[in-house]
């Protein structure tokens, strides 16, 4: 019996990684992609709740995980940084389709 183009690339249950959470900034993020194609955050630039530009460096990148975002492929990567003189953990998302980085707060 065959199947069909639909029923073959239809995504499996379990797959979808929901709904990103917490507060969500759009950022400025400069990468690196390896000569292996993985994508490497190294430093993000966005506005704070005042009005001001934050740069963030020296990233710890703790984990990268692919993510499946009510149906769009995304890059998640856990960090630790220095944000606006906290050390902070956080998320930032990568969009692949859009080319499209947020972080996670």
């Amino acid at each position: 019996m065959a199947i069909g183009f639909a029923e073959a690339s239809k995504v499996p249950d379990g797959i979808d990684s929901g709904i990103p959470s917490g507060k969500m900034y759009h950022i400025a993020c400069k990468s690196w992609c390896t000569s292996t194609g993985e994508l490497r955050p190294l430093s993000f630039k966005f506005e704070g709740d005042d009005g001001s530009m934050i740069l963030v460096h020296n990233l710890l990148v703790q984990y990268c995980e692919d993510k499946n975002y009510s149906g769009i492929l995304s890059k998640e990567f856990g960090c630790e940084a220095v944000v606006a003189g906290l050390l902070r953990n956080f998320k930032i998302i990568f969009y692949c389709e859009a080319c499209k980085w947020v972080m996670l707060i």
